[in-house]
């Protein structure tokens, strides 16, 4: 492993702050890792989730309710921060114009207007390196669809269809929070919490939306708030967005169909992806990260088969390989490829990046165009 260590401070210690933390901290489980993160400044408005972080984290030596103060910090060579959607603008571009690397939180600002004013300012300041968060293609399955995609394997690309599915929400007396108000989380609803996650592959594949159509749902319309009162829950709980894409390799269209739902009864966290091409399929869902089912089509017979998989990793790592892989291991593998494109200025392979501002971009063309399609009924040109 490199000695090289790059400096980082948290803004915002919520879950993902902590799963940062905790990747940092098993950082000895990659093997020729590029460099290696060390926390040493963390930021909340609030003081009780500081109070885990400077109990298991020895490196801190800031700790502060400013933000402002870690970026006046010339101990800090990177921010991680993960905080509510009203903020990414504010904050994201007060990070870049102070220079530090950044890797940011989806949908990486709570509407168009907003990711504009971010992707300008990453514009003006070339020289700060910025990514988005994305866990899921990391599982071994993803990578092993993103060779095949590469290889032009699938053949041409008959459909796709790729889903964020969970039931966090079912539960109509689960306390309302800041994801389900408009004015903290943004009118993409469950599209800006989840939807960069099922984009990341087709964009990353080049499989661009020429238009959508989409159907929105707001199931629960109201939620206890911390005093038990029923009050508004208005952002939409589940979308369904049926795209017109195209394949960049020879052009032809094919539809595509992107899911987000927060209530999906009988599912637990469960991403999938399928692609369904000429000459070859695949399927893989994180309810069973070691199978990856193919399809290939030789000699005119069409034949399913299951490929176990288990640590076939971006960066290689210390478990051994008959293992099955998780979710803290996608998010051990996604900073490995943040610190790799940081310090060797392109990806590892194609899909083992994290998301780009301009990936984000188109994201929140394709959301703003799914708004548009369910208020008017109608396919709306991305």
């Amino acid at each position: 492993m490199s000695g090289k260590t790059i400096r980082f401070g948290i803004i915002g210690c919520g879950l993902m702050g902590r799963e940062f933390a905790s990747a940092a901290a098993r950082w000895c489980h990659l093997l020729d890792a590029p460099a290696r993160p060390e926390i040493v400044a963390i930021c909340n408005r609030s003081k009780e989730p500081l109070d885990w972080f400077t109990s298991n984290i020895p490196s801190i030596e800031q700790v502060t309710h400013d933000y402002r103060e870690l970026l006046g910090n010339d101990q800090i060579d990177a921010l991680y921060v993960a905080v509510p959607h009203h903020l990414h603008e504010e904050i994201y571009c007060a990070v870049i114009r102070a220079g530090k690397h950044l890797m940011g939180e989806k949908p990486f600002g709570i509407d168009k207007a907003a990711n504009d004013a971010i992707l300008d300012c990453i514009a003006e300041h070339p020289e700060v390196f910025v990514r988005c968060s994305s866990e899921f293609p990391f599982f071994p399955a993803v990578q092993r669809i993103g060779e095949m995609i590469e290889a032009n394997a699938f053949g041409q690309i008959i459909e796709v269809k790729a889903a964020f599915l969970h039931s966090s929400d079912l539960d109509p007396q689960k306390p309302i929070n800041w994801k389900r108000m408009v004015d903290l989380n943004g009118e993409y609803g469950c599209m800006g919490d989840l939807g960069m996650h099922i984009c990341h592959v087709p964009f990353r594949a080049g499989w661009v939306p020429r238009n959508v159509r989409a159907i929105l749902s707001n199931i629960m319309r109201k939620r206890p708030d911390s005093t038990g009162a029923m009050v508004p829950c208005d952002t939409w709980d589940n979308a369904t967005l049926l795209c017109d894409a195209v394949d960049p390799g020879n052009g032809d269209a094919f539809p595509m169909t992107l899911e987000t739902k927060r209530i999906a009864p009988g599912e637990k966290n469960t991403w999938c992806l399928e692609v369904i091409g000429t000459q070859a399929s695949a399927r893989f869902s994180t309810k069973n990260p070691k199978q990856l089912n193919l399809l290939e089509i030789k000699h005119g017979q069409q034949v399913w088969g299951q490929v176990e998989m288990g640590q076939e990793t971006a960066f290689s790592n210390l478990t051994g390989g008959i293992f099955e892989f998780g979710f803290s291991d996608a998010i051990l593998q996604m900073w490995a490829a943040f610190l790799y494109e940081l310090e060797h200025g392109q990806p590892l392979t194609k899909f083992a990046g994290c998301v780009t501002p301009e990936e984000t971009a188109f994201s929140h063309r394709l959301f703003t165009s799914a708004l548009r399609s369910h208020h008017s009924a109608t396919v709306v040109v991305v």
